[in-house]
Parts: C-alpha cells; structure tokens; sequence
C-alpha cells in the first residue's frame, strides 16, 4: 500500500469512527428488538436472523412486505459462523470463477448500505496470496481473474520484500496481489441489516426458539416457543442449524468447528490497519490488526486456518479452544510472518456449514414449489455474500425467481 492509499484509508476510518459509536449503534437495535411485538400472519417469516438472515429480512421489508425475522440467539452473537470482527472480501474467486457476477452484486450492495446509514463496512486493505504455483487455490485465482478481467497482480519475490516485509516465504510460492480486495465487518453489518429492517417495520423476534415448521394448502405454519406463526412463504437462513430446519437436506450440510485466533505481534506497527493487508499463504489467512474502538472486538492480529474442522453438532459444539487449536496457528505465523506472533491474546470458536462440492445452496426447497426458499452450506466462505444473498432470498420468496445467476448453487445437484 503506497503512502496517498494509506492516508486515504487513514481518513476513512477517521471519518468512520467518528460516526460510529458501537455501543450506541448495539444499543440503539437491542432497544428496537426489546420492543418487537408481533402479530402472528405475515407474507413472509425467515427463519435464523444472522448473516443472510438479517439481510433477507432488510430486504423484504424494504420492498414493503410483511416480514418476519426468527432468531433463537442475540443479534448479533458468537454461536454460529458470524463472529470474529471480519471477513475477507474478494473478486478473484478461486472456489468457482461463477461467484464472481455474485460478488460484483455484494460490492454494489455493500456499498449502497453504507450510503443508506452512514456506516463504512467495506474496507479496501488489498489481499496478498501466496502459495505453489501448481496449488488450485492460485490456478483458481488466475482462472477467474482472466476470465472477468479482474486487477490481479504479480509479485516478484524483491517486490514482495519491499511491499510486504512482514512475511517470510518459501522462493518457488507465488505471489499475488489483489488491490481492491478487503474486508467487511460481519457484526456491524448484521446490526445495520436489522437496523434498516426495523425502520422498514420489519418485526424481528430474538430469543426465539423455532420448534417446527409444516406448509399446507392455506400457507406455512411455524411453531415456537412463543407460540405459532403463520405466513405465504418461508426463507431458511438458519446457518450451521439449516440441517435441522430443512427436511432431507441434513446429509448434505456437515458442521465443523473452526478456531479463530487474535494474537499480540512482537512489533505492533508495521500489522495496523492502513500498513498490513489482508493474506492467505496456504489454508491460512489473516487481517490487520483493527482498532478496537472502531470495531468492538477482541485486540491483535487476527488468523485462522480455512479447513474443515471437526465434525460438530451445533448444538453440541465443543468451544473451549484448546492446546492443539493454539499449536497449529502458532505454527504457521512463525513459518510464514514470523514478527506477527509474540503471544496470543483470544481464542473463539465459530462453525461451518459445509455442502459436499463446498459451494452454496440458494434455491427453493425441493417438494415444496415456490413456497419454500433456502440459503445455506456457505462453506466458511459466505459471508461477503450476504450483501447479494439478501436479495436473491427476497427474490426468490416473492417473485417467484431471481435474474441474479445462481443456477449452478441450486439443490438439485444432490438429488
């Protein structure tokens, strides 16, 4: 990052931070939520209010449908995949070069919820890679990059020492660099989400528990443990719970635990936001370290490892980090940035929701015509997504389909 990107970046975030204030913006959607009190017919209830949830609802109500969101937890919470303070964001899309019409969505759409309130989610940080040549992860980045004629440079490895000194790399890796690549913040999204849903008179109910749903001639029917709402249609976000939500879908949706880590750099400076970008070298990857004030969340260098974990019940989930879990990060930012690790400072536990192909479903529920639409098995890949999954969710339950292109992330490829 050149020396007018960081000012720019700085002034951005100057800026940002003086409009937000965590704890009033925490605040002001808790008190909303508080007051929530529901009628019991809508034109659409979304089960799970997290990630693609929150923005479903956002959406609905925006377009003036009676929407409402079901949530068992807080919004927002660190149960399920959404927790952590970020997520990378990128075009270069190694996992499927179709997610990239998707993602030129999300940009636009992230973009016009920050113009809407006022908030910055999207930051441009670039994103290096590093990893062999021959790796599919680099073979995928290239492949989509040529194909959609995405800025996707090439690094030497003098260009990498002078640009990226943090990192210490094998000489045969290679080096990319994604200059308009970054990160969204998941938390501050979720709350702006709900955030403009409650304003569009949205009724979303946290702390609710969905027992079951059915669907019959006369609509959809869901039970909970605040008693029975009914509804034309029905949305299922559920996130790593999508499995029990979804009729003959559980095999196909596997939950891993996954270790997120924040650890304190031996020298802090040259990892701050504004002079280290976002990085993937191999399965890991990582951010710079954020101002806590700015973010609300825990302090330090961020990395975690993009792998499936163990296989997990979520409602059984093991999330106590342990030894093993420290080990292997610890490892790895000794092996490839080795000043970034002088001790860790938090360790969380979140999930994935994992498909057999590793790529999403968005799609109606099979069997159950129109009525039905589904979002899930994002795979620990998702969230940069819900910006676009919003909408195409919105799309799908009450237009009857969507002209966004997710043909290839439909159900049935697992019949």
């Amino acid at each position: 990052m050149n020396r007018r990107d960081f000012l720019t970046l700085s002034a951005s975030l100057s800026a940002t931070s003086s409009l937000l204030d965590w704890n009033r913006l925490h605040a002001s959607v808790q008190n909303q939520l508080r007051q929530a009190s529901a009628g019991r017919t809508f034109d659409v209830i979304v089960l799970g209010a997290g990630s693609m949830g929150s923005a479903t609802c956002c959406f609905l109500a925006q377009r003036g449908h009676r929407v409402l969101g079901l949530e068992q937890f807080d919004i927002p919470h660190e149960l399920g995949s959404h927790l952590g303070q970020s997520r990378i964001i990128r075009k270069a899309y190694f996992e499927h070069p179709d997610y990239v019409p998707l993602l030129d969505r999300a940009y636009r759409n992230w973009k016009v919820l920050e113009e809407t309130t006022g908030f910055q989610v999207y930051f441009k940080t670039g994103l290096v890679y590093f990893g062999k040549p021959s790796d599919a992860v680099m073979k995928g980045i290239h492949e989509s990059a040529n194909k959609y004629n995405i800025e996707v440079r090439t690094l030497s490895a003098g260009e990498t020492a002078r640009k990226y000194p943090q990192f210490r790399l094998p000489p045969a890796y290679e080096r990319l660099e994604e200059p308009d690549a970054g990160f969204v913040t998941p938390e501050r999204s979720i709350l702006l989400f709900t955030e403009q849903a409650l304003r569009h008179r949205a009724t979303i109910l946290t702390k609710t528990k969905v027992l079951d749903w059915s669907r019959d001639s006369s609509g959809v029917l869901v039970r909970t443990d605040r008693g029975e709402f009914s509804s034309k249609k029905l949305v299922i976000t559920a996130g790593p719970w999508a499995g029990k939500m979804i009729p003959g879908m559980s095999s196909k949706l596997r939950v891993t635990r996954q270790v997120l880590a924040w650890m304190k750099p031996k020298k802090w400076e040259p990892f701050v936001l504004g002079q280290f970008p976002c990085w993937m070298v191999d399965e890991y990857y990582g951010f710079p370290v954020l101002p806590v004030g700015a973010f609300g969340a825990p302090i330090g260098l961020k990395v975690a490892r993009h792998h499936l974990g163990d296989i997990s019940d979520p409602d059984q989930l093991n999330r106590v980090p342990n030894a093993a879990d420290e080990k292997e990060l610890v490892e790895a930012m000794n092996t490839f940035v080795p000043d970034a690790y002088g001790e860790t400072h938090v360790m969380k536990v979140c999930m994935y929701t994992n498909t057999p192909d590793q790529n999403f479903i968005l799609d109606y529920l099979p069997q159950f015509e129109k009525d039905v639409a589904i979002a899930a098995g994002f795979s620990g890949h998702g969230f940069k997504f819900s910006s676009v999954v919003g909408e195409i969710m919105a799309d799908l339950a009450m237009n009857g389909g969507t002209s966004l292109p997710i043909g290839f992330l439909s159900a049935g490829r697992f019949r």
